[in-house]
């Protein structure tokens, strides 16, 4: 992997283990607003954004961030930082240790890199995907610097399958596998079917 790369896993392993130990802190014991789509925010959001908002500029000045809770719009860079500073603020409110820090980086718009911390069971999740972005980069999606393979098993009411609670109505009732709802969109589709290595 070259210095670019090893500087991205480097840097979101960094932010996302120190933002996530202050968030332990705050865990169980904040309040949460309405936002204006009716989702929720807590002041942990808000802080996190803002430090990971910060980290980001510092460490790479040319990049473009677009935030959950902060910067909205599109940033016309070559490299962007998609981020969810606190993804399943409803668990992370109510003492539920199932949450997680979200970061993605595009170039030119193309997802290409991907890191999704989960700080109640230290948990760590990243990839990258070279798709159609040009980039000669790392590939593979990695837990805990293990690889991760999807699972050739057949579909069957032994397997779970995450989904959030506004796709329940679309779903045929004859669906094979066993619906779950884990109240955090990055880590349900982290752990749709997959077998770690």
């Amino acid at each position: 992997m070259n210095d670019f790369w090893n500087n991205i896993l480097e840097f979101s392993q960094s932010i996302t283990t120190r933002i996530g130990k202050q968030l332990m802190q705050d865990f169980g014991r904040v309040q949460a607003d309405s936002k204006a789509d009716g989702s929720l925010v807590t002041k942990a959001d808000k802080w996190a954004d803002n430090q990971i908002r910060d980290a980001i500029t510092t460490q790479f000045p040319d990049h473009g961030i677009l935030s959950e809770e902060n910067n909205t719009v599109f940033p016309d860079n070559q490299w962007c930082w998609i981020v969810d500073p606190l993804d399943g603020t409803t668990n992370f409110t109510r003492g539920i240790p199932i949450w997680c820090i979200s970061l993605g980086l595009l170039y030119k718009g193309i997802p290409v890199f991907g890191y999704v911390y989960a700080p109640p069971t230290d948990e760590a999740f990243y990839g990258y995907w070279q798709g159609d972005s040009g980039l000669s980069l790392p590939s593979g999606a990695f837990y805990n610097h293990h690889q991760i393979k999807t699972s050739d098993d057949n579909i069957s009411k032994n397997h779970f399958f995450n989904v959030c609670s506004r796709s329940t109505s679309v779903i045929n009732p004859d669906f094979p596998c066993k619906i779950r709802m884990l109240g955090v969109a990055s880590y349900n589709f982290l752990t749709m079917l997959q077998e770690r290595y």
